[in-house]
C-alpha cells in the first residue's frame, strides 16, 4: 500500500455544515470540521506560513501557483490521474462522468474501487472541491495540468472542438458541419455544438468513421494517444484532407493540424489515460536469508564503517587537506584519500561526507583554511562501538547532502566537489527514509528487488523526480528519486544497515519514528525521541559486533597478527610501534627500524617496548624483534641535534668521524668545532632527517641537553556544529501547531463573515472598516466592557497595515483598551488612537 492510499484512508475529510452546495473554495472549507481543516493543513505546510487571518485567504493561499505546484508534486500517480482526467473534462464534472474518463466504456473494478479514495485525497489537499454532482479542480491546477501546445498533457488529448475551432472563420466552421452530414446553422456557436454532440455520440461518430478508409484510420491511431499534433504539407493527402473536411483534424497553423479532444475520446473507448495506475506496484523480492545471516552480514559492516572512518580521521589528525577557495575538496586530494582507503572515489566521497555529516569533519577556518577533525570526534572515539554507529547513521538519515553527486556538474558546468557547496538536494532525507521503509515491509531476511522499488517510488512521486532533477540542475538525469534511492541502497549497506540487502533488525528498531520526527530530533535543542530509537538499534547492535581483543600474536617475521579489533589504547600504542600492513579480519602489523625508532621519538625506552610486547603476546617475543628492538635503541639518541643553527654532538669522537667521512653529509654542511661536536648549515629538523637517511638514529635535544619527545600532537579545529538540512519546504506542524492555527482562522473568519450594526451617524460600506469619532470609540468601548459584551473594531498597526477584529473589552483606561481578541484568540491591549472605529454585532451574532 502507498503513501497516498495510506493518507487517503487515515485523513478522509469531515464536511459538515449548510445543505446548499458550496459555490467558493473558501466555501467549500467553511463547510468542514476542525479535523478536515488539520488535515489540509498537515497535508500542505506552506499554508501555515504565515497562519492565515481567515478561510478567504486560506482558500486565496491555497491557489496560488506555487502551493498547487508543490501539491500537485506529492501526488501519487493514481491520485494524479484522477486530477488530469478532472483537468480535460468539463467544469464542472459529475462523478459519472470522471468514473467513465478513468475506466472507459469497458469498466474497470480496480478504479472503482479506488478512485472514492483519489477524490477524498485531492478534496483533503484543497485541489477538488464541490459535491460529488459538481466536482471541480481549482483553477490554477486546471490551468497546469489542461491540453495546451505549450505543455502536452500526460494524457496525450489535445483541445476540445470549440478551443481548436475558436479563431476559425464561421464560413469554414459551416464547410465542416456539411462535410460531416449536419444541417446548416446560422451561427459558428450553434454549429460547434452541433459539431461536439456527433463526436460525443458514439453511435452517429462510429458511423462516420466507418466511413473512413483504412488510410485514414491509420492517421487517426498515430495521434490518438498523443501527442496530438501532426504536420501536414501544403497539399495533404487524401486521408488528411478526408478527416480535415469533416472536423476530426483542426488546423492550429498553416502546417500543423490537431486532433480533436472528443474525437481522441471516442477512439479511445472513452478513456483519459493509456494505462491507468490505481494500484502501487508490488515490491519484488530478489533474494530471501536467514534474518541471522542478515544481521551478521549488516554487523560485519557496520564494524567495517567504524574502522574506516577511524582510519580516516585519524589520516588527518595533524591537518588534513586544503579547502579550495570555492569550498570543498580538491580533485586529487579525494583521489589520494581513495587510495589510502583502498576504496574507489565515490565511496571516499560517501566516508567524507558521513563524517562531515555527523559533526566529526570540518574546516578550521584558518588563513591557510584545512579540514581537520573536530573537538566531537574525540568525544565519539571514547563511546562504545554500537553508540559511534548509531551516532553516523542517525544524522545521515535526515542529511540532505548527497555524496552521489560528487563529480557531476552544477547548473553552471562547474564539477561538484566532496564537502563543498552545491551537493544538498531536499528530497533526500525523504527518499532515505521510504526506501528504507519499504524495505520494512518485507519480511525480515528477504532482500527486494531494486527495480520494484524504483518502479514504486516513481508511482508514489511521479511528478517530485523530475521537478527537483530540473530545479536542481540535474537535467540531464530526469529522475532524481530513482538516482537518490539507488545511493541510499549502496550507502546503507555500506553503514550496515543492509545486510545481503535486506534490512537488518537494529535498522528496523532505528526506523521506529518518523522521518518528521526524526528529523526535528537531529536538530539543535532536539534529540529526545530520536535518542530514544537510536539507543535500542545500538542496543541491538552490540552483541553482534566482533568483541574487541586484547592481545596480538608476534610472529618470528617481524610482524604481530590481531586477531580482531583491537581495544583503544592496546591499537593506538601498536599504530606508534608498527605500520600496518594488511587490513580485514585479522589485521597485520609490521616491526620496522622506522616504527620501533618512532616509538622511542614518542618518550618510550627499549624496556617500555619488551614489556608492553611482552604484556601483549600471547606468543613468546620472537629474538629477531627484540633485536631489533635494542639495536635502534641502543643508537637511539647516540647522536645528539639540538639548534646553533644546528649541531650533533656524540661522546664516541670515532662515529662523527665517520659522519664527516661520508660522501651523504656534504649537503648538511657540517664541521667539527671539538672532539664530540658537529656543527651544521642547516636546521635540526633537516638534521635529523639527513642522519636518519643515512641510517643513524639521532634524537633531538633541548638547549639544557634532554632529549625532547617528539609526539605527534592532534590537531584540532575549533567547536564545529554538524551541516543543518535544507528543509524540503516548510516543516510539517505538529498537533499544538495545527491546534493553535485551526483555532485563529476560525476565529478570523467569524470576525471577518459577523454581521454587525453600522453606525447611524457614519454609515460604511461592507467589507470596510468601520468609521467612528474618538468620542464615539471610546463610549462604545466602555459600555462592551461593562456589559461584557463584543464589539467590531477596524484597527491600524504601527506598520500601517489595517485588519478588522472581534474584541470583548475588559478594561479601558490610560488610552487603552485591552479585551479578547477573537480574531487572535487571546488577550491583547490596543492602543485607541489606532482603533479607526467601532460597531456592535447585529443581536443574533452575541
Amino acid at each position: 500500500m502507498g503513501i497516498g492510499e495510506l493518507d487517503r484512508e487515515a485523513h478522509v475529510p469531515e464536511v459538515t455544515g449548510a445543505a446548499a452546495a458550496p459555490r467558493t473554495l473558501a466555501e467549500a472549507l467553511r463547510a468542514r470540521g476542525d479535523e478536515g481543516l488539520a488535515a489540509l493543513l498537515r497535508a500542505r505546510p506552506d499554508l501555515l506560513s504565515p497562519v492565515p487571518n481567515d478561510l478567504t485567504q486560506l482558500a486565496t493561499r491555497a491557489g496560488t501557483r506555487g502551493s498547487v505546484v508543490r501539491a500537485l508534486e506529492r501526488l501519487d500517480r493514481f491520485a494524479l490521474q484522477t486530477a488530469e482526467a478532472l483537468a480535460v473534462g468539463p467544469d464542472p464534472t459529475p462523478y459519472p462522468v470522471l468514473l467513465a474518463l478513468l475506466t472507459g466504456d469497458e469498466g474497470d473494478p480496480g478504479i472503482e474501487a479506488a478512485l472514492p479514495g483519489a477524490v477524498a485525497l485531492l478534496r483533503e489537499q484543497a485541489l477538488v472541491w464541490g459535491e460529488d454532482d459538481r466536482l471541480r479542480l481549482v483553477r490554477t491546477a486546471r490551468e497546469l495540468l489542461a491540453p495546451s501546445a505549450q505543455h502536452p498533457s500526460p494524457t496525450g488529448l489535445g483541445p476540445t472542438v470549440a478551443e481548436a475551432t475558436s479563431g476559425m472563420s464561421p464560413g469554414r466552421v459551416q464547410e465542416i458541419i456539411a462535410a460531416a452530414g449536419l444541417p446548416a446553422t446560422h451561427d459558428p456557436v450553434s454549429a460547434v455544438a452541433a459539431l461536439t454532440e456527433l463526436f460525443t455520440d458514439r453511435a452517429r461518430m462510429g458511423a462516420l468513421l466507418d466511413a473512413a478508409s483504412p488510410e485514414a484510420l491509420a492517421v487517426l491511431d498515430r495521434l490518438v494517444w498523443g501527442p496530438p499534433y501532426g504536420e501536414v504539407t501544403a497539399n495533404p493527402a487524401p486521408p488528411v484532407r478526408w478527416l480535415r473536411d469533416r472536423g476530426m483534424l483542426l488546423p492550429v497553423s498553416a502546417r500543423t493540424m490537431v486532433l480533436p479532444r472528443e474525437v481522441a475520446l471516442h477512439l479511445r473507448g472513452g478513456r483519459a489515460h493509456r494505462a491507468p495506475e490505481p494500484v502501487p506496484p508490488e515490491l519484488g523480492v530478489s533474494r530471501e536469508y536467514r534474518p541471522q545471516v542478515v544481521d551478521s552480514a549488516a554487523a560485519g559492516q557496520a564494524h567495517v564503517a567504524l574502522a574506516t572512518v577511524e582510519e580516516l580521521l585519524k589520516s588527518w589528525d595533524r591537518g588534513g587537506p586544503q579547502v579550495l577557495r570555492a569550498g570543498g575538496l580538491a580533485v586529487r586530494d579525494l583521489k589520494r584519500t581513495a587510495a589510502a582507503l583502498d576504496v574507489t572515489e565515490e565511496t571516499a566521497a560517501f566516508w567524507l561526507e558521513l563524517c562531515y555529516g555527523a559533526g566529526l569533519l570540518a574546516s578550521d577556518g584558518e588563513a591557510d583554511e584545512r579540514y581537520a577533525p573536530t573537538p566531537a570526534y574525540d568525544h565519539w572515539l571514547d563511546l562504545p562501538p554500537a553508540e559511534r554507529w548509531a551516532l553516523l547513521v542517525t544524522p545521515w538519515l535526515s542529511a540532505t547532502r548527497t555524496p552521489g553527486l560528487v563529480g557531476g556538474q552544477d547548473t553552471k558546468g562547474r564539477t561538484l566537489a566532496a564537502l563543498g557547496p552545491d551537493l544538498d538536494r531536499a528530497p533526500a532525507p525523504e527518499v532515505r527514509h521510504r526506501v528504507l521503509a519499504l524495505l520494512a515491509t518485507l519480511a525480515p531476511g528477504s532482500a527486494a528487488d531494486p527495480e520494484t522499488l524504483f518502479a514504486r517510488l516513481r508511482w508514489e512521486r511521479p511528478l517530485r523526480g523530475a521537478a527537483q532533477a530540473a530545479s536542481e540542475g540535474d537535467g540531464g538525469a530526469p529522475d532524481l528519486r530513482s538516482r537518490l534511492a539507488r545511493w541510499t541502497l549502496a550507502e546503507a549497506e555500506l553503514l550496515g544497515l543492509t545486510g545481503r540487502g535486506a534490512l537488518s533488525g537494529p535498522a528496523r528498531a532505528l526506523l521506529n519514528l518518523p522521518l518528521a520526527e526524526a528529523a526535528e530530533a537531529t536538530a539543535p535543542g532536539g534529540g529526545v525521541e530520536l535518542s530514544v530509537a537510536a539507543e535500542r538499534a545500538a542496543t541491538l547492535l552490540a552483541p553482534l559486533l566482533p568483541e574487541a581483543v586484547d592481545h596480538v600474536l608476534l610472529q618470528a617475521d617481524l610482524t604481530a597478527v590481531a586477531p580482531g579489533p583491537l581495544r583503544r589504547p592496546l591499537g593506538d600504542a601498536l599504530a606508534v610501534l608498527a605500520d600496518v600492513e594488511s587490513k580485514g579480519g585479522a589485521t597485520v602489523y609490521r616491526f620496522t627500524p622506522g616504527s620501533v625508532r618512532r616509538a622511542l621519538d614518542s618518550g618510550l625506552t627499549a624496556s617500555d617496548l619488551h614489556e608492553f610486547l611482552k604484556a601483549h603476546s600471547r606468543t613468546p617475543v620472537p629474538q629477531p624483534l627484540a633485536y631489533l628492538v635494542d639495536d635502534v635503541a641502543r643508537r637511539h639518541g647516540h647522536l645528539r641535534v639540538g639548534a646553533a643553527s644546528a649541531y650533533v654532538r656524540c661522546d664516541d669522537d670515532t662515529v662523527l668521524g665517520e659522519i664527516l667521512a661520508d660522501r651523504r653529509s656534504a649537503s648538511l654542511g657540517l664541521r667539527r668545532l671539538a672532539p664530540t661536536v658537529l656543527a651544521a648549515q642547516t636546521d635540526p629538523a633537516s638534521l635529523l632527517d639527513g642522519l636518519r637517511s643515512m641510517g643513524y638514529a639521532p634524537a633531538a635535544e633541548s638547549a639544557e641537553g634532554d632529549v625532547l619527545v617528539t609526539r605527534a600532537d592532534a590537531y584540532r579545529t575549533p567547536a564545529r556544529t554538524a551541516p543543518v538540512p535544507v528543509p524540503d519546504g516548510p516543516p510539517a506542524p505538529d498537533r499544538t501547531l495545527l491546534g493553535a492555527a485551526v483555532r485563529a482562522i476560525r476565529a478570523g473568519d467569524r470576525a471577518a463573515t459577523v454581521v454587525r450594526k453600522e453606525p447611524a451617524a457614519v454609515p460604511s460600506a461592507a467589507g470596510t472598516l468601520p468609521r467612528t469619532s474618538a468620542a464615539e470609540t471610546l463610549a462604545t468601548v466602555q459600555a462592551a466592557a461593562m456589559t461584557g459584551s463584543a464589539v467590531w473594531i477596524g484597527y491600524v498597526n504601527a506598520d500601517g497595515a489595517a485588519s478588522q477584529r472581534v474584541i470583548a473589552p475588559v478594561r479601558v483606561e490610560g488610552g487603552f483598551v485591552t479585551g479578547y481578541d477573537h480574531t487572535a484568540d487571546e488577550v491583547r491591549t490596543y492602543p485607541l488612537h489606532r482603533i479607526t472605529g467601532v460597531a456592535e454585532l447585529a443581536d443574533d451574532q452575541v
